[in-house]
């Protein structure tokens, strides 16, 4: 089993892992996506039901990742537990997220908090989500009221999940609510995701506390095959260039990477021969976080870069360790060419809810058992635990 090197990684890097509400939580009736995985015809194998139950059981998510020896965990609020209805807030909702803040802290945990990971209240879908020409807006309110309830406990905010992934997969390729495409609608939800982002940001720096605020994006390592330079740079543009532009004064950039595109003068090509795909389709290609947070690094002139997400989905766990081993000599060339990357989360803690694709993806550390909710580590949980531990987290 590999080694890193002691002295690698800067002081209070972040070790952690992350989860997000909709895929852990279970039962959140009153949001986008639960409408979406009960409509006929839409591309889900299945729904997310209880999940992972982790609305009940998170002391023991919390306390499991504490366990491992990692000193952070970022999870989600769930916005429509928070604000059911328009202007109805749920103090319970907030007092729940509240103390898993505080038992973060007990633990020795930072808690990085995302604000919003994909899915949004019913009432702002039936108005037309992001396109809704208050939605910007109506998202900073509830990161006002989000923040006044939890800063003081918040260690890292991240505004939006993959807002480039939401426009995309909703509005391109039709996967994700509300399934259409249209581009010039998706260049409308693309600004309007920017426009909320920065709103955020604002809200949240006026609120008690004193932590980074960011956003996650989904980044990607595109590599242009012959002819294909024009296409990779049109992609690029509308995927990530557009996003990481909004986040122009922010305390750091989330970069989330799981593989490699190749780009040809078609378009997008395929896996390339004789390279293995994980169980999402995507190639074996752990040196694209590597090649994402130098990108990050470059393209913001220097915005902090923390890995908010990377893994792989695979059952089988000796691949999980070899291609975070992998990932993470990554980081730590970015680390000695003096990129300021300030943490690393696995994702995910748990098997869980994979949106359109249930629960066949295994991206966790720990396996749950869908009858009785049991968490049983893999030993990468332990072998992930041990690379944090032998920096010095604790």
């Amino acid at each position: 089993m590999s080694h890193v090197p002691a002295d690698a990684y800067p002081n209070g890097f972040l070790w952690g892992t992350a989860t997000a509400a909709h895929q852990v939580e279970g039962g959140n009736v009153h949001n986008d996506w639960w409408a979406f995985e009960h409509a006929p015809g839409t591309p889900c194998v299945e729904p997310s039901g209880d999940a992972c139950d982790s609305w009940h059981r998170w002391p023991e998510d919390v306390e499991l990742v504490a366990s491992l020896g990692l000193n952070a965990y970022r999870f989600s609020l769930e916005w429509s537990r928070i604000e059911p209805e328009d202007g109805e807030w749920s103090r319970a909702a907030l007092e729940h997220y509240r103390r898993q803040c505080a038992r973060c802290h007990e633990l020795g945990l930072v808690p990085v908090v995302t604000l919003n990971h994909f899915t949004i209240p019913g009432w702002v879908a039936a108005r037309g989500g992001w396109e809704w020409s208050e939605g910007p807006e109506r998202f900073a309110r509830f990161c006002r009221r989000a923040g006044e309830y939890l800063g003081d406990l918040v260690g890292w905010a991240c505004t939006l999940n993959e807002p480039n992934v939401v426009s995309m997969m909703g509005y391109s390729w039709g996967v994700f609510p509300p399934a259409v495409r249209d581009a010039d609608r998706r260049r409308a939800v693309t600004a309007a995701l920017c426009r909320g982002h920065v709103l955020a940001v604002e809200e949240l720096r006026a609120g008690p506390g004193a932590y980074p605020v960011g956003l996650t994006l989904s980044m990607t390592d595109y590599q242009a095959m012959p002819g294909g330079e024009e296409d990779m740079d049109g992609m690029r543009r509308d995927n990530e260039d557009v996003f990481l532009e909004a986040t122009a004064g922010d305390d750091f950039v989330g970069v989330q990477c799981y593989s490699r595109l190749r780009v040809g003068p078609e378009g997008m090509l395929g896996p390339e021969p004789g390279v293995p795909v994980t169980q999402m389709g995507y190639e074996y290609w752990p040196q694209a976080v590597e090649a994402t947070v130098r990108r990050a690094w470059e393209f913001t002139g220097g915005t902090p870069v923390v890995v908010t997400e990377n893994g792989i989905s695979t059952s089988d766990d000796t691949e999980r360790i070899a291609f975070v081993t992998d990932a993470l000599a990554g980081v730590r060339r970015c680390l000695a060419d003096g990129i300021d990357v300030r943490g690393y989360f696995y994702w995910s803690l748990l098997d869980n809810f994979e949106w359109v694709l249930g629960y066949r993806p295994r991206f966790g550390l720990v396996e749950v058992d869908p009858a009785t909710f049991e968490r049983r580590p893999k030993p990468s949980a332990g072998w992930f635990g041990s690379v944090g531990r032998s920096q010095g987290t604790r």
